[in-house]
């Protein structure tokens, strides 16, 4: 077995870092920069012409709010392992961010909170993190479906609902069928295990955080002087979530994706594409690109357990 020395696994960790922040970075600036759907010129006329200290302030503050919400979600789900303090999980769940960028769906969110525990406890932060994250991806379901029966897409929610029935179904009929020694039965048997008070604040910030994202894009629109009913425009924001959502896709191309998606059904409602790609890059900035800066500082700073016990 080959045996690295404690400044050679010092310098790979600084590699990893470096590669961590360095590609974030670059991705970033790829998108701002040379997207070509950007029209800087008018985005930068419409700020002249409305800027507003308040609205600034509160739009900012919506994008604080967003994460702050996901921090204590992950807090709450946490103590199941042990308490932490709320400087801590930003910590965690802000350098997770980071570390998840570059990964489907942002996987590797998932290690990246895993290597804040001990080794033993790796499963039991996935499992915690799934049920962050999978909460979410449930509100975000049953909100879009709702958006899109308020667009009037009754025969196509009809398919849909019957299909994730029948997924519903068959995933209770195979409950019991053991893969690799686990089953979906042991998956639901340990959900529900879990506080019942750990479940229902969990749901709660869930509701709180869908609700500041949502209202975050709804306000946007309402800046760039897009004049359309609430529901109507709240029904597509859903739908949009929901259709983004259940794409396969990385966190740095997170911009791209929904407003490939936002423009679709923006278009619909006659919204001009130029105000959806921008008001999406937006959301990307102060939701994704601003926490991935503030991630950014945690990557350099974390120290890996087994560094951290070989300094001793």
């Amino acid at each position: 077995m080959i045996s690295i020395s404690y400044k050679a696994k010092q310098f790979l960790v600084f590699l990893a870092k470096l590669l961590i922040v360095g590609g974030a970075l670059y991705f970033i600036y790829n998108q701002l920069v040379h997207n070509e759907k950007l029209d800087w010129n008018q985005f930068l006329d419409l700020l002249e012409r409305k800027k507003s200290i308040v609205g600034i302030a509160f739009i900012l503050y919506l994008s604080f709010q967003n994460r702050f919400l996901e921090i204590l979600k992950w807090q709450n789900l946490a103590q199941k392992l042990q308490p932490i303090s709320l400087s801590k999980a930003t910590e965690q769940v802000l350098a997770a961010l980071t570390a998840g960028l570059f990964t489907p769906n942002g996987i590797g969110e998932y290690a990246g909170k895993a290597l804040y525990f001990p080794k033993k406890d790796t499963g039991e932060v996935v499992f915690l993190n799934l049920i962050c994250n999978g909460i979410q991806m449930i509100l975000s379901v049953l909100f879009g479906i709702i958006g899109l029966l308020i667009l009037g897409y009754w025969f196509e929610m009809g398919i849909l609902l019957l299909v994730v029935s029948a997924i519903s179904l068959t995933l209770y009929l195979l409950k019991k069928i053991t893969i690799k020694g686990y089953s979906l039965s042991q998956f639901f048997t340990k959900i529900n295990a879990l506080p019942k008070e750990m479940h229902r604040k969990n749901i709660f910030l869930a509701i709180l955080r869908y609700l500041t994202f949502s209202h975050q894009y709804y306000f946007l629109f309402i800046a760039f002087d897009v004049d359309l009913p609430y529901f109507t425009l709240m029904g597509t924001i859903a739908a949009v979530y929901f259709i983004a959502s259940s794409l396969p896709t990385f966190q740095f191309f997170d911009f791209a994706v929904k407003g490939g998606v936002a423009v679709y059904f923006f278009g619909l409602l006659g919204i001009n594409e130029w105000i959806v790609v921008f008001i999406s890059m937006l959301m990307w900035f102060l939701n994704i690109v601003l926490p991935v800066l503030i991630g950014s500082v945690y990557v350099f700073r974390f120290k890996p357990q087994l560094l951290k016990t070989e300094s001793l």
